[in-house]
C-alpha cells in the first residue's frame, strides 16, 4: 500500500479508531509500504519503522539504523535525519495500530477476536474458552501468557499474527488484553467481537502509579471504538463500575456473579451449576469457578450452544502453572500456581485451605524486583493470615537484589517466617521438609515459568520440576532411591 493512501485510509476509516491527530510527512516521496515495524534490530526492506518511546530505549535514536536496513519511511514525534520520508505525529503509539491494522489488511474484521482483561484470571479464562470453542469446532488461536514473551503483544506483532491466523483459516481469536497493552494503545485498530472483565486488585502500580489510572486503562477496553458486547464479573465494585459504565456506553453486558453458587473445590476439578445444568470442570481451585462462568458466558455471546460448553468445558487440559498439583509421590501436596498479586495469593491460599481439610497449608512466598513494591508488604502480610507456615524466599529478582525484595515482604508481617532463603530452591526443600501427611504446600510467584530471571540473566528454574527433584532429595517421594513417583 502506497504511504499517502496508507495515512489516508487509517485517517477515515469508520470501522476504525480515529487517530488523535492527523499525522504529516515532512519529505516527498510515496514509497510502498509492505510491512509496520517498531524495532530497529527487526527491521526488512520495504517496512515503515516507527519510532517508539520506551522506559529504556527511544525508537528515535535508532531511526538511521532502520533506514539503513531497508525502512522506506518513518513514524516519529519529532524531526529526525534521515534519507527518505518522515511523517510527524503526536503520538506514534496512538497511530501505529492502526496503521498495522491496515497494512495487514484489518484481520480482526474477518474473526471473531475476545480481548479478556482483569488483574488476575485472564490466562484460566482464555485457556477454558479455547477449549469450549475447540470443542464446538470454531478452531480457536490464543494470545497471552502461556503463549508468548509479552502478555499483549506490540500491535504490528498482534495484527500480523492475526492476519496469518485469518490465512489459516482460524475463526476466533481469545486473547488476554493487559492494562500496559491498552495503555500503550497496543490493542487499538483491533475489533471485538466480545470482550471480558474478571476483576481488579492491587498490581502494576509501578506503571500506573495510581488504581485510578489501573482502572482506568483497564476502562478503555469496555467502550463502543472496540466491542459493543462484554461479559463482566459484578461481585466486586470495581466490576460493578465497569459493567455501569460500559452499559452507559450502549454496549450489550452480560453480568456474571457466582455469590451463592456454593460449588463443590477439589484438588484437580470444581462443580457447580450453571444455567440448569451441572458443570463439572478437571481444574482446582475456587477462583476456577468464576473463570470457567465468565468462559462460558463469553462462549455463549459467540454463539455456542450450552449444553456445546459444558462438554467443551469438561474436556478442559490443565492450565500450567495455574492450581497445577505437583505429583511429588508424597503424603502431603504440592501445588504450583502463578499468584503474584496479594487479591490471588489470598484466593490461592484459601483454595489450598479446603484441599488441605484440616491439614497445614505451608507457604513458598517470593515477590518479583523491578515491580510494584509497594505490594511486598501486602502479600507478606496476605501469606501470613492465608497460611499455618510461611518460607519466603526469591521470585524473580531480575536487576534488584533480592535480599531488598525479601526485606519488603517481611515489613508486611509481624512475626518470623519459618525460613528466609534467598535460594528459592532451598526454600521449596525447607518447605517440603515441614511437611506432613495431610498438609499442602503452596509455591506461588512463577508457575508455569521456566526461568529465573537474576542479574539480567534468566536461569533454568521451573517451580514444578524442583519439587519433584527435592522430594527425591528428602527421601518423601515413593520409591526415593530410583525416583519412582515422578
Amino acid at each position: 500500500m502506497l504511504l499517502s493512501a496508507l495515512l489516508a485510509a487509517t485517517g477515515s476509516s469508520s470501522s476504525l479508531q480515529t487517530p488523535p491527530s492527523t499525522a504529516t510527512a515532512t519529505a516527498t516521496g510515496d514509497p510502498e509500504i509492505l510491512r509496520i515495524a517498531h524495532d530497529s534490530r527487526r527491521v526488512v526492506p520495504g517496512d515503515l519503522f516507527c519510532c517508539i518511546k520506551g522506559r529504556n530505549s527511544d525508537g528515535h535514536l535508532h531511526a538511521a539504523e532502520a533506514v539503513e536496513a531497508g525502512a522506506v519511511a518513518v513514524l516519529s514525534e519529532r524531526p529526525v535525519q534521515v534519507d527518505g520520508p518522515v511523517i510527524l505525529t503526536e503520538s506514534v503509539r496512538s497511530l501505529m495500530p492502526h496503521l498495522a491494522s491496515e497494512v495487514s489488511g484489518r484481520p480482526s474484521e474477518s474473526l471473531d477476536v475476545v480481548g479478556v482483561t482483569g488483574t488476575n484470571g485472564k490466562t484460566s479464562v482464555v485457556h477454558l474458552l479455547n477449549s469450549v470453542l475447540d470443542h464446538a469446532g470454531r478452531r480457536p488461536a490464543t494470545i497471552g501468557t502461556l503463549t508468548g514473551a509479552m502478555t499483549t503483544p506490540e500491535a504490528p506483532d498482534l495484527q500480523e499474527q492475526l492476519a496469518l491466523w485469518v490465512d489459516e483459516g482460524r475463526e476466533t481469536v481469545v486473547m488476554e488484553v493487559s492494562s500496559h497493552a491498552l495503555d500503550q494503545h497496543r490493542v487499538d485498530g483491533v475489533r471485538f467481537a466480545a470482550t471480558a472483565f474478571t476483576n481488579l486488585s492491587r498490581d502494576h502500580l509501578d506503571y500506573h502509579i495510581s488504581m485510578e489510572a489501573y482502572a482506568a486503562a483497564k476502562a478503555r477496553l469496555f467502550t463502543p471504538e472496540f466491542t459493543d458486547r462484554a461479559v463482566v464479573v459484578v461481585d466486586s465494585d470495581a466490576g460493578q463500575r465497569v459493567a455501569n459504565a460500559a452499559a452507559r456506553e450502549g454496549l450489550s453486558v452480560v453480568e456474571v456473579s457466582v455469590v451463592g453458587l456454593e460449588p463443590k473445590v477439589c484438588i484437580d476439578s470444581v462443580a457447580f451449576r450453571w444455567r440448569d445444568l451441572d458443570v463439572v470442570v478437571p481444574v482446582g481451585g475456587a477462583f476456577t469457578v468464576t473463570n470457567s462462568v465468565v468462559a462460558a458466558e463469553l462462549a455463549v455471546v459467540l454463539g455456542v450452544k450450552p449444553e456445546v460448553v459444558v462438554a467443551g468445558l469438561a474436556e478442559v487440559a490443565p492450565i500450567p502453572g495455574r492450581f497445577e498439583p505437583v505429583d511429588v509421590g508424597t503424603d502431603y501436596t504440592v501445588i504450583v500456581d502463578y499468584a503474584h498479586s496479594p487479591d490471588s495469593l489470598a484466593q490461592l491460599l484459601d483454595s489450598a485451605r479446603r484441599v488441605a481439610d484440616g491439614g497445614r497449608v505451608i507457604s513458598v512466598l517470593g515477590c518479583g524486583g523491578e515491580r510494584d513494591a509497594g505490594k511486598r508488604p501486602e502479600m507478606g502480610r496476605v501469606a501470613e493470615l492465608g497460611a499455618d507456615v510461611v518460607v519466603v524466599t526469591s521470585d524473580n529478582p531480575r536487576g534488584e537484589p533480592p535480599e531488598g525484595v525479601i526485606a519488603d515482604i517481611l515489613t508486611g508481617m509481624t512475626g518470623q517466617p519459618a525460613h528466609i532463603n534467598v535460594d528459592r530452591r532451598q526454600a521449596i526443600h525447607n518447605a517440603m521438609a515441614l511437611a506432613d501427611a495431610g498438609d499442602v504446600v503452596v509455591i506461588s510467584g512463577k508457575g508455569h515459568e521456566t526461568v529465573q530471571s537474576i542479574a539480567g540473566q534468566d536461569r533454568p528454574f521451573d517451580d514444578r520440576s524442583v519439587a519433584i527433584e527435592e522430594a527425591v532429595h528428602l527421601g518423601h517421594g515413593e520409591d526415593a532411591e530410583t525416583g519412582a513417583g515422578q
